[in-house]
């Protein structure tokens, strides 16, 4: 085993503070990866502050991991020492279910290993003796087959988001073939929203963000989006009643779908990605002009794969700002105040440095 520094959530009520993990040595299949960056996502803090219920402490978050192949096992084919490779949401999952045949492993009917705050797999079956640790550290050891190749040309602290963000917002886009002149609507303008726009306006797509924050226009504009309308002036949704084929609703707050699927053409499509509180639904709603209310999260690795070659072709990549880990929980505090643009990095090294471990 090998001592691996980290920083973790001791609890839901306690900042995260140093921490050391144990990583394994990489098995026949697995490989071996020095984290360069890790992303911090919205969720990081929902999971590590128990607002969904469950989390295991201590935990280490992230999942959103750039970094250099150091070791493979002896089995490895797809891996070699010295290449770029990112881990995004999960780590592994059953591999014989439908959902993961299809390539759709985030759908693994037994469910996936996600990459922290869940569990590894002993003889293909979940082990609630071997916790997940996430990219808040610097090492990790995965099974080559849930590795991802970083294409050359995107920057590792940009390419780092794109491991969630960039993936959770490509999968819809592509699932509902968005391409050229459809006129797409972005919701929020946040971690998810800005990869939104950049990857519908790469896609050949006409853009406007929807925001409830007027301050926000120049911004999205800076982003490529053709168009930007704020939803705090509740006149907007009857002057634009019907006038977008597709919709990707990235915000975690409440709103009212209602509202916004009266802005979709006839037989378009709304999808969430975000997970705000339950809200309420008439059926009106989508039975007047055949709309579809409809979900999607992250992307299998075939698709995540896809993905990155797709951004690196396009040179998209995530607006970024780059921390050291000692930062983690002010950065935390600004996410929740939406005082970033548009996702914190953590630069790895940090943890190498003594008054980090």
């Amino acid at each position: 085993m090998l001592k691996t520094p980290a920083w973790a959530a001791p609890s839901a009520t306690e900042p995260l503070a140093p921490f050391a993990i144990e990583r394994r040595e990489p098995g026949p299949h697995e490989v071996l990866i020095d984290i360069r960056y890790c992303g911090v996502c919205h969720s990081d803090i929902h999971q590590a502050r128990d607002d969904w219920g469950g989390s295991i402490f201590p935990m280490v978050p992230g999942h959103e991991i750039v970094g250099t192949v150091v070791k493979v096992g002896n089995q490895v084919e797809r891996w070699k020492e010295g290449d770029t490779v990112g881990v995004g949401c999960f780590v592994d999952s059953c591999r014989h279910c439908e959902a993961c045949l299809d390539g759709e492993e985030q759908f693994c009917s037994e469910g996936m290993s996600v990459t922290y705050n869940g569990y590894e797999r002993t003889d293909g079956k979940l082990d609630k003796s071997r916790p997940t640790w996430g990219g808040y550290s610097t090492r990790i050891t995965v099974d080559e087959n849930y590795v991802l190749r970083v294409p050359e040309g995107i920057p590792l602290d940009r390419a780092a988001p794109l491991l969630c963000a960039g993936i959770t917002t490509y999968s819809p886009l592509r699932r509902y073939d968005v391409g050229k002149d459809d006129k797409v609507a972005v919701v929020g303008l946040g971690g998810l929203g800005h990869m939104g726009v950049k990857l519908a306006k790469a896609m050949g797509a006409h853009v406007t963000v929807l925001s409830h924050s007027p301050g926000k226009r120049d911004s999205a504009l800076a982003l490529g989006a053709d168009d930007f309308l704020s939803t705090r002036d509740e006149d907007v949704f009857a002057q634009h009643a019907g006038r977008f084929d597709f919709i990707l609703d990235t915000v975690s707050a409440a709103h009212d779908y209602n509202a916004y699927l009266g802005l979709l053409r006839r037989d378009g499509t709304m999808v969430l990605v975000g997970l705000p509180e339950p809200q309420a639904l008439s059926a009106g709603s989508l039975i007047r002009g055949r709309k579809r209310l409809t979900g999607s999260l992250i992307g299998g690795i075939r698709e995540t794969q896809e993905m990155l070659d797709f951004c690196a072709e396009h040179g998209v990549a995530a607006d970024v700002e780059v921390i050291g880990i000692e930062q983690i929980n002010e950065a935390y505090e600004r996410m929740l105040r939406g005082d970033v643009r548009y996702r914190f990095v953590i630069d790895n090294d940090s943890l190498r440095e003594p008054e980090a471990a």
